[in-house]
């Protein structure tokens, strides 16, 4: 019996190679896609450098806005806080946040907040400058990525069909996990990505970039946990629903009408209940899907544990991961 379990899982594995080599090839990115190299990280604190530029800049400030910045009204995307549309500063497309309503406001800056504290990593987006005192509607220019949110990989495949491969879609979820690493071992404490209650709300909140890596771009749901002094946290007041939603986080009284302040708080283990289901759509329905989700059906079921406690950290998930990654890369499959 065990000799068919091994030899069920090792034709499993040969044939997610061969779907993998079947669609893998050095033309898999799109000639029409240029690698933006930027020496972002030698900016200093309070600057940024967009492509083309020789020299970092200044965050633009309320007057460097009103001058030159020009909103051309091209809308990017809506929420329920904010509106995006495309400006332009100086010859470059950049992404202009707005404000919607000031019952908002305080996500609007706690976003300004985190993206100017994480200005110098490259998982985050990188913020141009902003405006929230002088304006009628504040705003918050950050940069324009037209690709997109991976939250729409159909309309991105139908631009780069050869992009819509199984090598592209799991190496979308290696980065995904990398952020939410980056994100889990803060020195002070994790943060947590709250704005997460289905697949593609989770992945609305990301960018990819013309280097095709994944950055972090809404922040204002980003909350975090203090180790030190034993502070948990809350997505919002309000009940949560849905499959994505950990256990921790549903109301537990099912014969009482919900109470916020009887609500229990909870860590950053809310976002490994996640990884799955975000993974999955990642992944999609094609070619060699089936398979690479068995591969990861073991690590998977460990981040569907009940009790938190039980659940893996955001590390031990990337390194299986990674570990799969390492075994199609032996295989002559790249996945990077």
């Amino acid at each position: 019996m065990k000799e068919y379990y091994l030899y069920t899982f090792l034709l499993g594995a040969v044939a997610l190679i061969a779907v993998l080599y079947q669609y893998h090839s050095s033309d898999n990115l799109s000639s029409e896609i240029v690698i933006d190299v930027k020496q972002r990280n030698n900016c200093s604190f309070g600057s940024f450098l967009l492509t083309g530029m020789s020299f970092c800049h200044h965050w633009l400030t309320c007057s460097d806005i009103f001058r030159e910045v020009t909103d051309t009204q091209l809308l990017l995307g809506e929420g329920t806080q904010k509106i995006v549309r495309e400006g332009v500063w100086r010859g470059h497309a950049v992404a202009l946040n707005y404000l919607k309503t000031d019952f908002y406001v305080m996500d609007f800056k706690n976003d300004l907040k985190l993206l100017s504290y994480f200005s110098k990593e490259p998982k985050v987006n990188q913020l141009i400058g902003w405006c929230i005192e002088d304006l009628e509607f504040p705003i918050i220019i950050t940069e324009k990525h037209p690709l997109g949110s991976p939250n729409k990989l159909e309309n991105l495949f139908e631009k780069f069909p050869n992009l819509n491969t199984i090598t592209f879609r799991f190496m979308l979820c290696v980065q995904y996990l990398e952020i939410l690493a980056f994100l889990h071992t803060s020195t002070e404490g994790p943060f947590v990505m709250c704005d997460s209650n289905d697949p593609e709300k989770a992945l609305s909140q990301l960018l990819l970039t013309n280097n095709l890596t994944l950055v972090i771009n809404d922040m204002d749901a980003v909350p975090q946990v203090i180790r030190h002094n034993g502070t948990l946290i809350k997505c919002g007041h309000a009940q949560l629903f849905g499959d994505l939603v950990a256990p921790e986080q549903l109301w537990p009284f099912e014969n009482l009408p919900f109470n916020d302040t009887a609500m229990h708080s909870y860590d950053e283990k809310v976002d490994i209940w996640k990884i799955p289901d975000v993974c999955n759509y990642l992944i999609g329905n094609g070619p060699g899907s089936s398979i690479l989700k068995l591969h990861l059906f073991n690590i998977h079921s460990k981040c569907k544990e009940t009790d938190p406690i039980k659940r893996p950290t955001v590390e031990t998930v990337l390194e299986s991961y990674l570990s799969i990654k390492k075994m199609l890369e032996k295989n002559f499959i790249k996945i990077s």
